[in-house]
């Protein structure tokens, strides 16, 4: 953990709860912050598990923080004090704020001057702040990752009691080493009561001994393991610019985006309507025609039709070219729309050349297997 944040930070062992996994790390500490009814904020967009995860066995309520693209998706004190207001209408007792940092989905760091408001609103509101940063080692470009921790140091703020022990830290190596099956994830916090709490509760959740045998041997070798975090970097950056070079080729825009597996990709002007009906329209053509799965942006609470998460990690480079391509012979004929062809002419032409193709490659496949 230190290492990645470029040991700006210490972190003591006596305060990590190890957990199976980020997911039962987050629950864990819902159980222990919260009660059923109670709320926490989180900015929006959202990872969609966080529905799961957070409330469905808890019973916590989430209130969404909104943010926009007017403002690259930028956490405000305005947004944080809306949505505080916004509890206190529903009758709910907002007990802290969790933030993704890295984001999913967006693939943007938290700047300082964010992470500040979210400190002075968690002393002001005097409620906890939960920093999920599984994706802190999927930094790949500037600007620099800041982890809240840092900041913790940096305003002395762990020598104010208070404070320090309602700021609580997520942290898996199921991104940053590639282990997701491996469920190994930890809670760090200064809250005494909350490590007893989390401790006792991990027991349903344990990570096993064989896991920590093997994963104690990966990191006992600092050079492997430095070396592997670098290599991953750079791959990280190469395919994300494949992905973005090859959307913004057919006039598709992403955020300007420095980490995660991931793309957030601006569709808007491809919608029929500017809705989240069109947005689901928009999405199903991609899914059932184009052949490629990305996630709307309405299943991450995104405030704004259009959006799409576009994950790039998960693929060969052959695959993700395979995908520009689809991608490009799906969004050209939709810009005769602007040459005179309505947008039903364009999707039936679309859907006669995808089905044409599909018999061909289905009848070719025939005579292949008949060989």
């Amino acid at each position: 953990m230190a290492e990645i944040r470029g040991n700006k930070v210490r972190f003591e062992a006596n305060k990590i709860v190890l957990t199976a996994g980020s997911t039962s790390a987050n629950e864990t500490l819902m159980f222990c912050l919260a009660e059923p009814g109670q709320a926490f904020l989180v900015p929006t967009p959202y990872y969609p598990g966080f529905d799961r995860d957070l409330k469905w066995r808890t019973g916590v309520e989430i209130v969404p923080i909104h943010c926009s693209s007017s403002d690259g998706f930028r956490l405000t004190e305005s947004a944080l004090e809306e949505s505080y207001k916004q509890a206190q209408k529903l009758n709910l007792r907002v007990k802290g704020v969790l933030i993704t940092n890295p984001s999913n989905p967006l693939g943007t760091t938290m700047t300082k001057k964010e992470l500040n408001y979210l400190i002075n609103f968690s002393i002001a509101k005097r409620i906890h702040i939960v920093s999920d940063e599984i994706f802190s080692g999927t930094v790949f470009d500037s600007p620099q990752y800041t982890s809240i921790a840092e900041l913790v140091v940096e305003r002395k703020l762990n020598q104010m009691t208070d404070i320090w022990n309602r700021i609580h830290i997520v942290y898996s190596l199921s991104k940053d080493l590639g282990l997701p099956g491996f469920r190994v994830g930890l809670i760090y916090s200064n809250n005494e009561k909350l490590q007893s709490a989390a401790t006792k509760m991990s027991s349903f959740g344990l990570v096993s001994s064989q896991t920590q045998f093997f994963l104690s041997k990966i990191l006992a070798d600092r050079k492997f393991t430095r070396n592997y975090i670098r290599t991953n970097k750079k791959r990280i950056k190469e395919r994300k610019e494949m992905l973005v070079c090859g959307l913004l080729n057919v006039g598709i825009n992403c955020l300007e985006s420095n980490a995660g597996l991931f793309c957030w990709a601006d569709m808007r002007h491809l919608l029929g309507e500017n809705s989240f009906e069109g947005e689901m329209a928009l999405w199903k053509k991609i899914v059932y025609e184009v052949g490629l799965n990305i996630s709307p942006g309405s299943s991450c609470h995104c405030v704004e039709p259009g959006w799409f998460r576009v994950c790039f990690a998960n693929v060969s480079k052959e695959a993700l070219s395979v995908s520009m391509n689809r991608i490009k012979a799906f969004v050209e004929p939709m810009g005769r729309v602007a040459n005179g062809l309505n947008q039903g002419e364009v999707v039936r032409n679309w859907r006669m050349r995808s089905l044409s193709k599909w018999v061909l490659q289905l009848s070719f496949c025939d005579r292949e297997a008949d060989r």
